[in-house]
């Protein structure tokens, strides 16, 4: 088991994906309503070392010494991995020692504004923040911010990479109806994105539940009109499917659903959505599990959750 990393899982747009978590305990510069990891535990803009960098550097060397087959090893996870301030070392040291695998970072784009960030994220080969809405309106709304981050420092950050940046950047966008979906944010949004240099755009929706309830998804046909009202290399990556994982047997899908709760906080309904697993299986390992103090469970706006913890 591994504390830093997680999966590998089958992600629709990435492939066969090895996770890197820097940010354990929801650890993020916002709280989005929409993300599948719950709510935001510590709001925060201030970059430190949140997990040693030296062990996590020990674990990808220890797991990639066996040359797995990945298509993609991914800075992600529960928090805003930008926050980590040894990221750039974690970079550099899977380009110098493992230079075959592309090194992909998930970012929201809140820290792209200061330069020892992008500095950071400059060898990586993929690049994909997040933009979801150019209005402060919806800005606050949708992504509930650490405070002095605002959407017109976001999108400058974002400009600002892309010029200086010599890999691929895939922006997405989250959509919720009834906020960033309205004619005047769309277009808004549409004329912001022309002015950016990324080489497509990705268009989401909830797949998961949200951190809040009163978030629902867009249905296929809505997104597929906003797609073509945003303009060209737009393509729409919600599926309704999850993320579908890579293990066999129940020694592995064990090992997966720790790691899972690890990362995130879920319910029986999440665990069987995301791992593909029966609904009996999951409930007998998380009974296991619970039986060796390993997961705990809680309530909250969202139902019965359980937690993996050490």
């Amino acid at each position: 088991m591994y504390r830093h990393l997680f999966g590998p899982i089958r992600s629709r747009r990435l492939g066969v994906s090895l996770g890197i978590d820097l940010t354990p305990g929801k650890t993020c510069s916002f709280n989005c309503v929409y993300c599948e990891c719950g709510r935001t535990l510590v709001l925060t803009d201030e970059r430190r070392e949140y997990v040693p960098t030296e062990e996590v550097i020990a674990e990808l060397k220890s797991y990639l010494s066996t040359h797995p087959r990945l298509d993609s090893i991914t800075f992600s996870g529960s928090g805003e991995p930008t926050l980590h301030n040894g990221i750039g070392n974690i970079i550099a040291f899977l380009k110098d020692e493992f230079p075959s695998y592309r090194v992909t970072v998930l970012t929201n784009s809140s820290l792209l504004h200061r330069e020892e960030v992008r500095a950071d994220l400059a060898r990586a080969d993929l690049v994909i923040p997040s933009l979801d809405a150019v209005s402060e309106e919806a800005f606050l709304r949708l992504n509930r911010p650490f405070h002095g981050l605002t959407a017109a420092l976001m999108i400058e950050g974002i400009r600002t990479f892309c010029e200086n940046f010599s890999g691929a950047v895939w922006l997405e966008v989250f959509i919720v109806p009834g906020v960033n979906d309205t004619p005047s944010e769309i277009t808004t949004l549409r004329e912001t994105i022309r002015t950016l240099r990324v080489d497509k755009v990705q268009l989401n929706t909830l797949d998961r539940p949200g951190a809040v309830s009163w978030v629902e998804p867009v249905s296929p046909e809505r997104l597929r009109e906003l797609a073509s009202m945003l303009g060209p290399n737009v393509e729409i990556i919600s599926s309704g499917r999850g993320a579908t994982p890579v293990y066999t047997g129940l020694k592995e899908a064990r090992e997966r659903l720790i790691s899972e709760l690890r990362n995130h906080s879920r319910s029986v309904a999440e665990l069987e959505h995301t791992l593909k697993l029966p609904r009996d299986e999951i409930v007998s390992i998380l009974q296991q599990l619970m039986d060796e103090d390993r997961v705990r469970v809680f309530r909250d706006e969202r139902g019965i959750l359980y937690q993996a913890w050490d």
